[in-house]
């Protein structure tokens, strides 16, 4: 077909491919899904690509495959699902079981039957965040109180899940799907999740069932991670609420001198400025996390069965207190670096206040010492006047003199006394012409 369009903008084909990026496997009831989300700080993609070719016939993996973040490899008895995020990397392997499982087994004796390569999965580079196994069986669907009671004793066949309550979930707007979890750790490392559902459900519901369940426990471990953080952090915030509340005495009651008072709220205001830079992102993430969590959570559109506790009423009940606890660290840094910042301001007014105060003195010093010199410049010009026309005067009665002796008829003393007044104006006039034009410069 003929094209007419303009030229593609660079990431046209990436912003496309964007909305078909990780699909949901297609699930073939029975399976279990063991999933494993590893922390990858200070994993770089080279040493996961080394652990994928690690896997059967995979030495050909390359780089270019691990692009997009997202790779699914299909074997004979399973299939792997590597996914690269931020923070973490998921691997999923599905399993195909047996098609006659049932409740009636032992889990952990189905899951001993299954070709999983322990050496292969204990060396996943990474910290363990969250390891699943997620058990999804066909189940007959016109018992669901007698479904729920088998199902809640094949989740506690392990002694240590005996006591631990069980939530469970009917999903979906036609009840097409029951989930039970009780985000409980195994002997084994893992949690153990169930969903039954009936013979007849379709393969890509099962995955994107799979696929919202593991979702869920992954972003909510992952927003949790905030948790610790802010705890820790409560006392210290405590603390610097203290501090500054101290100083602010400190400032009304002026018990400080303005030096030291400015140098403890500099290192007040920089603590606290580390403290954000250091755990912006946690918090940030924990609450992006968390969003998501509620996203999946409203997209299973779960119902109650019988009178157990659904997954999401479970998880809002432990959950929101906890991300309310990071909100409200968050705020508190927030609102101490304001508080910081408002007493500094008000500290920088009062130092500039008393450096008005100074320069206005120093200003009235020089006023009057501006006005002495004048006064003295004066007193200096009136001598200055008296001085020269005292010389003139002298000047011009030995020119008196020197003309009496040349025979002109004259007194000298009288031409030198009429002299006078006429030399003293004319040095006035000639020191006043002067003074204007130096102060014309």
């Amino acid at each position: 077909m003929t094209r007419h369009l303009p030229p593609d903008h660079p990431q046209r084909a990436q912003l496309y491919s964007e909305l078909h990026a990780r699909p949901a496997a297609i699930i073939e009831m029975p399976a279990l899904v063991v999933l494993i989300a590893v922390l990858n700080d200070g994993v770089s993609r080279n040493d996961e690509l080394a652990h994928l070719q690690r896997l059967p016939h995979q030495a050909q993996l390359g780089l270019n495959d691990l692009e997009s973040n997202f790779l699914r490899i299909q074997f004979d008895q399973y299939s792997l699902k590597w996914e690269r995020h931020t923070e973490f990397t998921r691997y999923s392997i599905v399993l195909p079981l047996p098609q006659d499982t049932h409740l009636g087994q032992n889990p952990d004796q189905l899951r001993s039957a299954l070709q999983l390569d322990a050496g292969w999965l204990n060396t996943i580079p990474g910290q363990t965040l969250a390891a699943v196994d997620l058990w999804m069986l066909s189940a007959p669907w016109d018992d669901k109180a007698g479904l729920l009671d088998a199902a809640k004793q094949w989740m506690q066949a392990e002694p240590s899940a005996q006591n631990t309550p069980l939530l469970a979930s009917l999903l979906g707007r036609d009840s097409h799907t029951m989930a039970l979890c009780d985000f409980q750790l195994r002997s084994n490392g893992s949690e153990r999740m169930l969903v039954l559902a009936p013979a007849h459900g379709s393969p890509l519901r099962a995955g994107r069932v799979a696929q919202r369940l593991l979702e869920i426990e992954t972003y909510r471990l992952m927003a949790l991670r905030g948790l610790p953080e802010a705890k820790q952090l409560s006392p210290q915030l405590t603390l610097w609420e203290s501090q500054l509340a101290q100083l602010t005495v400190d400032l009304v009651n002026q018990s400080l001198p303005d030096e030291p008072l400015l140098g403890n709220l500099v290192a007040l205001a920089a603590a606290v400025e580390k403290a954000i830079t250091t755990h912006a992102y946690r918090f940030s993430a924990t609450q992006a996390y968390n969003d998501i969590v509620r996203q999946r959570l409203a997209e299973i559109r779960e119902q109650s069965v019988a009178s157990t506790q659904t997954l999401g009423a479970f998880l809002h009940r432990r959950l929101d207190p906890a991300m309310a606890t990071v909100s409200a660290t968050q705020r508190r840094l927030a609102e101490l670096s304001q508080r910081i910042a408002r007493t500094s301001a008000l500290l920088r007014t009062r130092v500039d206040i008393a450096t008005e105060k100074q320069n206005q003195q120093l200003l009235e010093k020089l006023s009057r010492g501006q006005q002495l010199q004048l006064r003295l410049q004066a007193t200096v010009e009136g001598l200055s006047i008296a001085a020269v026309s005292y010389y003139a005067v002298s000047l011009l009665q030995y020119a008196s003199k020197a003309l009496k002796a040349a025979g002109v008829p004259i007194n000298p003393e009288i031409a030198t006394g009429a002299l006078i007044p006429l030399v003293i104006a004319v040095v006035w006039y000639a020191m006043r012409r002067v003074h204007r034009t130096l102060l014309s410069l």
